[in-house]
This record gives C-alpha cells, sequence and structure tokens, in this order.
C-alpha cells in the first residue's frame, strides 16, 4: 500500500531508534517472562521447605525482573516518544514543504477547515503510527520466537503450542479486527474533516450567519459530523474490548494446552511439576506482546485513510516551480533597463477558461507610480499574481528588473517586493510581530518609522502597550483603516525596492481613504510602486494610468490627458463622480 510505503520512507531515517525501541520493549516482555518464571519456581519449590541458599539464586532473579522491567519499560518509552515525536516533525515538515507551493494555485478547491483537519487532525492520529502501529508487531515476534526458543528446551511441543497460540492472538485476532474495521477509518477522518469544515463556517461566517438564520442549521450539521465521529469511535472501542478479551481468552487455552501436552511427560517423570509450573507462567505471560495488536490492527486503517487525504494534496503538482538553475536578481534594476516590463502577456486560469490577460504590454521605470485601473475583473490582481509568481502557465514575457520571472526562484524574486493585499491579514500577535513579518530583524526604531511614515505612530504610542499591543485575528480590534495602515507600514518594514498595492482603498470612508494614500505617497518615496484600483482617487499622483478591460490595455496616460481624451477612463470617472455626487 502506497500510504504503508510513503510512512515507512519517512520513517527510515529513525530506524535504529525504531529498533532499539522495539528491542526495549521486548526486554519489558521478556523480563515479565522472566519474572512470572522463576517467581513460579521459586513458589513451587518454597513448598518443599528446601535450605534457604538453594532459594537464594531465584530471590535475586525476582529482584532482578521485577527491576529491569520497569527500568526497560521507562527506556522504551523514553525512546518510543522520543520517535513519535520526530516522526511527527518529520510528517508536518513533509506536508507543509509540499503544501505550501500548492498556494494559491492549487489548494484553492479545498475548504479552510478541510486544510486544517488535514494538517492538524490527520498528521496528529500518525502520532500513534509506531507505538501502536510499527511496534507492536515486532515487540511480539521477537517474544513469540525468543519464548519458543526457551520453551523447546523443554521439549518442541511446547513451542509449537506456544506459537501456536501467537498464531492465533497475533495473526488471526488481529487480522479479525482490521476486517472488522475496515471502512471505519475513512468514516472517521470524514466525519471529522466534516466537523472541522463547518466549525470553521461557523466561527468565521457566524454573523452573516445569523442575519440569515443559519446559525442553527450550520451548528446542527457540525454536531451530526461529531455524532458520526463518536459512533464511529465507539463502534470501534466495543470491538476492541471484544477481540481483546478473545486475546485473553487465547493466551489461557494456549496455557491449558500446554498443560495437557505436558500430562503425559509428568506421568512418565520426564517432567517436574516444577518445571511445568515454569513454563505455564512463562508463556501465560509472553502473551502481553500480543495484547496491543488488536488495537495497532484497527487503528491502522484509520491511520491509512489520514495518510490517503495527506497524499492527496502532497502529490498535486503545484502551479509554480522553480527553475533547475535560477538566475540571480539584481537588487536594483540596470541603468537603462525597467523595473517591470511585459510584453505580449497572455493568461488564462484554466485552459476552458476566458482569457484573463491578452496581450498586455507594461513598462514601468525604476521610481516611477503607476496604477492600473478598470473595473472588476479587468486583470488587474491577475496581473500582480504572475509578477509574484502565484501562477504559472502565462504567455509572452514578464520581466522583473529586467529578468525573466519564470527564470529566477521564488524566494529570491518575492525579496524585491512588498504587498499590500486588498484583504489585509493579521496575526493574532502584537503589532510589532505583525510589522516584522518580513523583517525579522528590525529594531523597535525601525517599526517607529515604518509607523510614522503610515501615519499611526500617534495612534500606536496612545495605546498602553505600544508596540506590544496584542492585534486580535485578523485584526480584531483595530479599524479598517488601521488594518490598511499597519499592513502599510509592514510594507515600509520590508524595506523592499519594488511596491505592489491591490485595491489599497477598497471599502474605506473617504477620510480614511485620503489618510491611507497619504501614508502611501510617503511609503513610495525612492521605489518602485504599481497599485491596481477601480477606485479613481488620487490618480493625479500617479506617472502614469493603464486602463485594463477583459484583460486588454485599451488605455495610457497621465490623468488630465486620460480624461480629455474622452475615453475608457474618462467614463470611469465621470461614472464615479456621478456615483459620489447622489
Amino acid at each position: 500500500m502506497r500510504e504503508l510505503r510513503m510512512l515507512l520512507r519517512l520513517a527510515r531515517p529513525l530506524a535504529p531508534s525504531i529498533a532499539l525501541a522495539a528491542l526495549l520493549g521486548a526486554s519489558t516482555v521478556g523480563a515479565g517472562v522472566g519474572l512470572m518464571a522463576t517467581s513460579a519456581w521459586l513458589i513451587t519449590t518454597a513448598a518443599s521447605h528446601p535450605p534457604l541458599a538453594v532459594l537464594q539464586v531465584a530471590i535475586v532473579g525476582v529482584r532482578f525482573f521485577g527491576i529491569s522491567r520497569g527500568v526497560f519499560r521507562y527506556a522504551e518509552r523514553l525512546v518510543a516518544h522520543r520517535v513519535t515525536f520526530d516522526l511527527l516533525a518529520r510528517i508536518r515538515r513533509w506536508f507543509y514543504e509540499r503544501v505550501e507551493p500548492l498556494v494559491p494555485a492549487r489548494a484553492g478547491g479545498w475548504h479552510s477547515g478541510d486544510l486544517l483537519a488535514r494538517a492538524v487532525d490527520d498528521i496528529e492520529s500518525l502520532e500513534g503510527f509506531f507505538v501502536r502501529a510499527l511496534s507492536p508487531p515486532l515487540v511480539a515476534a521477537l517474544v513469540a520466537l525468543g519464548t519458543a526458543g526457551l520453551l523447546a528446551r523443554q521439549g518442541s511441543r511446547f513451542a509449537l503450542v506456544e506459537l501456536a497460540g501467537f498464531v492465533l492472538a497475533g495473526l488471526a485476532i488481529p487480522a479479525l479486527a482490521a476486517w472488522l474495521a475496515r471502512g471505519s477509518g475513512r468514516r472517521i477522518t470524514t466525519a471529522r474533516a466534516e466537523a472541522a469544515r463547518h466549525a470553521v463556517d461557523l466561527v468565521q461566517g457566524l454573523a452573516d450567519l445569523h442575519a440569515a438564520g443559519r446559525a442553527d442549521e450550520t451548528a446542527a450539521l457540525a454536531v451530526a459530523a461529531g455524532d458520526r465521529l463518536t459512533h464511529e469511535r465507539r463502534r470501534r472501542a466495543v470491538v476492541e474490548e471484544g477481540l481483546g478479551a478473545a486475546t485473553d481468552l487465547v493466551a489461557r487455552a494456549a496455557v491449558f494446552a500446554l498443560v495437557l501436552v505436558a500430562l503425559p511427560l509428568l506421568a512418565d517423570g520426564r517432567l517436574g511439576g516444577v518445571a511445568l509450573a515454569v513454563v505455564a507462567l512463562a508463556v501465560l505471560a509472553s502473551f502481553e506482546a500480543a495484547e496491543p495488536l488488536v488495537a495497532a490492527a484497527e487503528q491502522f486503517d484509520e491511520q491509512r485513510s489520514a495518510t490517503a487525504r495527506l497524499l492527496e494534496l502532497v502529490e498535486a503538482e503545484p502551479a509554480v516551480v522553480d527553475p533547475p538553475r535560477p538566475i540571480e536578481l539584481p537588487s536594483v534594476p540596470p541603468s537603462g533597463v525597467p523595473a517591470i516590463r511585459c510584453e505580449s502577456l497572455s493568461f488564462r486560469y484554466a485552459p476552458d477558461a476566458s482569457p484573463a490577460l491578452v496581450d498586455v504590454a507594461l513598462s514601468v521605470e525604476q521610481g516611477a507610480r503607476v496604477a492600473l485601473v478598470g473595473p472588476s475583473g479587468a486583470g488587474k490582481s491577475t496581473l500582480l499574481a504572475i509578477l509574484l509568481r502565484l501562477w504559472d502557465g502565462w504567455t509572452g514575457r514578464c520581466e522583473l528588473f529586467g529578468c525573466d520571472v519564470r527564470r529566477a526562484a521564488q524566494d529570491a524574486l518575492r525579496a524585491r517586493l512588498a504587498v499590500v493585499e486588498q484583504r489585509v491579514h493579521l496575526f493574532r500577535a502584537t503589532i510589532a510581530e505583525n510589522l516584522r513579518l518580513g523583517a525579522p530583524g528590525a529594531g523597535d526604531a525601525v517599526l517607529w518609522r515604518a509607523l510614522e511614515t503610515a501615519g499611526l505612530a500617534d495612534e500606536i504610542a496612545a495605546l498602553p502597550d505600544g508596540l506590544e499591543t496584542l492585534v486580535g485575528e485578523q485584526g480584531w480590534g483595530l479599524s479598517g483603516g488601521q488594518r490598511r495602515r499597519l499592513a502599510i507600514a509592514r510594507a515600509v518594514v520590508r524595506d523592499a525596492p519594488l511596491l505592489l498595492l491591490d485595491e489599497p482603498t477598497a471599502g474605506l470612508d473617504a477620510i480614511t481613504e485620503r489618510q491611507v494614500l497619504a501614508a502611501l505617497a510617503r511609503a513610495a518615496n525612492g521605489r518602485t510602486m504599481l497599485a491596481c484600483t477601480h477606485r479613481l482617487v488620487g490618480m493625479d499622483s500617479f506617472d502614469e494610468i493603464v486602463v485594463l478591460e477583459r484583460g486588454r490595455v485599451v488605455e495610457r496616460g497621465v490623468h488630465a490627458a486620460l480624461v480629455a481624451a474622452d475615453g475608457p477612463y474618462a467614463r470611469l470617472w465621470t461614472c464615479q463622480r456621478e456615483l459620489l455626487a447622489r
């Protein structure tokens, strides 16, 4: 199975630790077998009142096995948990490294709650892969073979009885458990993902759901998914308890069968009563190694289903990949070379989709301020996404600082860019931590200068904790204008030579809009700025305005000339003025 192969591949570097943990686990059970066997010899021999010297070795043996069992168990748990945590870390790193390139082009088809369930719950369900799925069969095999080897010294028939019991308890019953659990892993992971999806919808859309009167309905869907999950887990627990009892029954049946085999040997004196007690209790103790196998067989179906869900994501081909030998981007464009240049740039989001960009030509000189304007869906944000290497598959040329963006490493390219998105994302962290997102080493003085540039320094200084003020998730506690200006300050802290803006004033009132525009003017000082907007405010401050309609450049020039030309830009300008006048 590809899921098992993937997990074993991730666990391969930990093979020495896994082998050590299995050996310690087998030693723990082995110490238990020794404890029971030595105790049986001691008790049965003591019943005949021999001299104390005869019992001294057995007394020491009981102490040794009792203490060593605890030591081995502690060491086994220590190593096993270390292996588990290391394996989980490797799985998380493997998952993130393969999912990160999928954003946003490939990951957009998954619900955020489902992605959360995969990244958290599905990976967490693999926590027991080593402790409950991989290690127990190894321990059981070592104990079964080791005990059989010792029993063979008393007679091969004893070893065969013990091995037959382990075949039933260690193979047949776990196989039955796996058969009864078939499909439950998929149902558990599906119900868990559905519960996560509905919970995310409920939390993120609570206000809208209440307004539409659908909050109770969404909550009921989450509860129903949780009920299905509980039902599956309860059903699996019933099977586990029942088959666990069957494993105990097999262990006792093996001891009974061993006594039946020993009776003829007792009758003709070839086996003493003390030896029989030792053999019987040693076999009974050895079946401790078979007890975890039922749970291992049941849980493996869930672990396999969780791994399949992870593979569904990580095996998706990213839309953008780095070239085998990326070129090195200059920090600033060479003399006479535009900061941004596009020629005959065309792009579709899907082969059967309408073109998002058609033969776009654009040239932005170093230090210039250029606005991309047009109605929604004109292709403005698409052009920024291509510059950021979030999408590939376009034709034509797109250059940054004279270099084809497809020939540069994505991280190196984005290091030259500072971006202010239309939807500003602020993390639940302090203001300082949010500002340092793109420049982790920035000092407080740099942060205050950036806030001053964004026109936010006085407001932050007035807060009781200043830069250490905790910002709620998605900027809760800040106004829309404060969130936007904080994003501008974050772009200033990044200190990149090229500033990209995507609808920087969308959804703001007129006063806040002026504050944000003033902040942008200060932030763009000495930088190249490319701004996408459908709001024609402050257009006379741009060196050039490029008008897009249905993915095509239909007009370009400065504000006054475009208004006088009575073309598409003038119509947008007139329409906006009429709307504002109402």
